[in-house]
Order: structure tokens, then sequence, then C-alpha cells
């Protein structure tokens, strides 16, 4: 499969403290790659880079082949890379749809199309949050937070998707619901990088896992080299 999204000898940290040490992935258009390893290893940073809210060291982030590292991470939005950061991300203060609509305002008008119509597609996906739009979004359950987070993601079609910890904290129908709708996407042909808590869940999505260990790569390869146990003794080390 063609590459869609590489790093490319990436260092990025905070302060003084270097976090990835010459950090190289390859990610294939229309595919789900899932970042594993132990906390610290250095997936969330992976994500802050690749959307731009961390700047790099060193490297190069590209998108089909050209550079969007340096670039605001507005820009690298709209250029369809998006990021649903761990912890949700969205406006608590607002109501549902307030939240939706600051969404649809913020993407390329083109690729937003109108908004009756984004408002009946995620009626379609996601009956919940329209039964629901007046309601102060931080009084949601946190598995409707999380629908309403990735429903914000998907305003503009954007090409590439960074989930990080989709799943934490919910319970095991919400993560079994949200994760039908990774798939799904995959399924539409969108592109995936997926931060996930539960080996399980990340095996049976990923086209191609990354094992991280101390901001590099320590393995990578397909799921089932990791569920048949002949790579675990790498993601253990990591």
């Amino acid at each position: 499969m063609t590459v869609l999204l590489s790093l490319e000898d990436v260092r990025a940290g905070y302060g003084r403290i270097e976090v990835l040490h010459g950090l190289s992935l390859a990610v294939p258009r229309g595919s789900v790659v899932a970042l594993l390893g132990p906390n610290g290893a250095g997936k969330t940073t992976t994500l802050r880079a690749i959307a731009g809210l961390l700047p790099l060291r060193s490297g190069a982030v590209r998108l089909d082949g050209r550079r969007i590292d340096g670039r605001r991470p507005s820009a690298i939005a709209r250029r369809g890379v998006v990021l649903v950061p761990e912890g949700r991300g969205i406006f608590p203060g607002l109501s549902v749809e307030e939240n939706l609509q600051i969404a649809h305002r913020s993407a390329p008008a083109a690729a937003a199309g109108p908004w009756t119509a984004w408002l009946e597609e995620i009626g379609t996906t996601f009956p919940r949050l329209v039964e629901r739009l007046g309601q102060q979004a931080g009084l949601l359950s946190g598995g409707e937070q999380q629908m309403l987070a990735l429903c914000r993601s998907l305003v503009g079609s954007p090409e590439v998707l960074l989930f990080d910890e989709l799943s934490m904290g919910l319970a095991p129908i919400l993560v079994t619901q949200l994760l039908e709708q990774v798939d799904a996407l995959r399924a539409a042909g969108r592109t995936i990088v997926l931060v996930e808590q539960y080996l399980t869940h990340a095996l049976r999505l990923a086209d191609l896992c990354y094992v991280l260990a101390k901001g590099r790569v320590a393995w990578c390869g397909e799921p089932g080299e990791l569920r048949d146990g002949s790579a675990t003794g790498a993601y253990l080390a990591g």
C-alpha cells in the first residue's frame, strides 16, 4: 500500500526532556496503525507531534510526501489530519449543538457542506447526540462525550484521524460501539493512527502495529504476530 503519512527521524519533547529519539514510522493509506507500548513510551507525544501541537527538534512529518511539520495545528487540520486527544477535547460548558457548530465552522466550507446535511448525517450515525443537542456537553455521559469528540473530528471528512485512547474510562459496551465506528471509518477509506490501552481492541482493529519503547520503535509488524505470541517479547520489553 502507498504510504500516506510518515515520520522521519523525529526528535521532540517537552522543555529540556526529549521524549522521541529519532522516531521513524510509515502509515499506509487507508489503514489502521496502532501505536502500542507502556506509559511513557512516547505514544501520545507522537500524535501531538503529527498534529503540530508539539514542535519537532529535528526530523520531518510528511503527508502524501509533503512536509507538514512546522505548520500551525489549525493548518495541519485543514490539510486533513485531525487529532481526537485523550480526555475528549470538547467544550464542556457549551451545548452539544454549539460544540458541533464550532467544529463545522472551523472546517473548510467546501468540505464541511451545509450544516443541516451534516447534522442529518450525525443523526444517522449517532442518534443519541442529536437527541441531546440542547444539553450541556459536560453533563453527557463519558461515552456520549467521546461520541461528540469523534463527531467533531469528522466534519470536513479529514483524510487522517489520530485517536488517543478513545476507550479510556468507558464501559465495555460503549467501547465496543466506538470501536465499531472506527472500523466503519477504515472501511470508508479513512487512514487512522490509534493509541489504545486495551491490546485486544488494538489488535482486532489494526492492520499494522508499532511497539514504542523510550521514544523509539522497538518492533513493527502485523497484529497477528503479537496475537499469536511470536512478538510478545518485543511488546513486553517495551
